[in-house]
């Protein structure tokens, strides 16, 4: 409760004094800081079903999540993820909360028609990083590598196009990254506590931002990719399920690569389950996958490094946000947004991972660390000024795992809590993603 309290302090805090600097005439460039998002008390279509979700998940997931087998309490966990984030979507309504979020001037689909030649789109897209020159690509596709144009442009291909789609594919894969932490956990030996996470994971504050943003889609590629390579790791020998598995997550993982900039940082999670496995091995096979990945796009024209360095000079450039958002403030208001996506529950749970009395799982320990350090060299860079609600979703479902730790006897109470705090944020605040 009480590391809870000071969660929630700080985002009182970073809320009042954020208001404070907009009065003044502080470019923040949020509404309703430190969250992007506009003051709108509303409801939607998805008032009445999120409400029945959460209290089913209250009422039931402890229970199910301990006696159902597996598999089917895999299957149950990700229908409800998915009815859960599209349910917070759909408070906004089925065109501002889900169509039209990936549409607008600065989002991916803007830059899709542009593509009419994959190759070349490749070859030259470093060229249009940089802003204020003519054919610079718009905020999100020059923010991040050509993977995240590519994944929409491959729904456009195969007639899959707009907004609906494009949102829809976000909310299922991301929906599925609890799923995914809680098949690592098992794997690595920490099955009761990836069951007791398992509710936890339904009911995650951050699924505001899994729909519809495109990190929630980074979210769940990144967490299978984990999974995969916990799943080869955890054999007990190198034979083919083992090199398949740990070939298919680090191909996983090196796709990342080229989604986001940012998850160069999560390349401690990998490290971290090796660890845990002790099987170097696996590494090494997942390493060889994301070498793999590499070495397509350098052939294909895009080499990352470049794409980088050009990212961190628009970052800066004149008119961008990075520019003139304020770093003393975001350096710990960022943390404020982490609190809100991680609600207290998370925060609860986090505090029992780092406690030696509460003797948490080592995997968990190590994955948690990893996650945590993650999130902190990305905030002291100076590269995650806001919006992170969004941009450490990959990062946040492993922090969200120590969930796990909370007593049985209050994790209805911590549930309860949780879905009170997104239904709160989600109605009375207008979201960006």
């Amino acid at each position: 409760m009480v590391a809870a309290g000071i969660a929630g302090l700080l985002v009182a805090v970073a809320a009042v004094v954020g208001v404070w600097l907009l009065q003044r005439g502080v470019p923040l460039h949020v509404d309703a800081p430190p969250l992007g998002a506009q003051w709108l008390p509303h409801t939607g279509p998805g008032t009445v079903p999120a409400v029945v979700i959460a209290l089913l998940v209250i009422l039931r997931g402890p229970q199910l999540a301990a006696q159902l087998s597996w598999r089917p309490l895999l299957g149950a966990a990700a229908a409800a993820s998915v009815a859960w984030t599209l349910c917070l979507a759909l408070i906004d309504g089925w065109q501002t909360g889900v169509v039209d979020r990936l549409t607008t001037p600065t989002e991916y689909l803007h830059d899709v028609p542009r593509v009419t030649d994959i190759g070349a789109m490749l070859h030259t897209f470093s060229e249009h990083i940089l802003g204020l020159r003519p054919g610079s690509w718009t905020a999100h596709v020059a923010g991040h590598p050509p993977g995240a144009l590519l994944v929409f442009v491959g729904l456009d291909r195969i007639g899959l196009p707009g907004g609906a789609p494009a949102a829809l594919l976000c909310i299922l894969v991301g929906s599925s990254a609890g799923v995914a932490v809680a098949v690592t956990l098992r794997a690595l030996g920490a099955e009761a506590t990836a069951r007791a996470a398992l509710p936890f994971g339904v009911l995650f504050p951050g699924a505001i931002w899994v729909g519809v943003s495109a990190d929630g889609l980074y979210t769940g590629v990144l967490s299978w990719g984990i999974a995969l390579l916990a799943i080869g790791a955890a054999r007990s020998r190198l034979d083919l399920a083992a090199l398949a598995a740990s070939a298919a997550g680090g191909v996983l993982l090196g796709t990342t690569l080229f989604l986001s900039y940012g998850l160069a940082l999560a390349g401690l999670l990998p490290l971290a389950v090796v660890i845990a496995a002790r099987r170097g091995a696996a590494l090494l096979v997942a390493g060889a996958g994301v070498a793999s990945v590499v070495a397509v796009f350098a052939a294909a024209g895009f080499w990352w490094l470049d794409g980088f360095q050009q990212v961190r000079i628009r970052y800066y450039q004149p008119g961008e946000y990075g520019l003139v958002r304020p770093y003393g403030y975001w350096v710990w208001a960022d943390l404020a947004c982490l609190a809100v996506v991680l609600g207290p529950a998370g925060v609860a749970g986090l505090r029992r991972v780092f406690t030696p009395t509460q003797h948490p799982p080592r995997v968990l320990v190590l994955l948690a660390a990893a996650a945590g350090l993650a999130v902190l060299l990305a905030d002291l860079s100076g590269m995650s000024k806001a919006e992170v609600e969004r941009i450490w979703l990959p990062f946040a479902v492993w922090l969200l795992a120590g969930t796990g730790l909370l007593p049985p006897r209050q994790a209805r109470w911590w549930l309860t809590a949780q879905a009170v705090l997104a239904l709160l944020v989600n109605h009375f605040l207008l979201t960006t993603w």
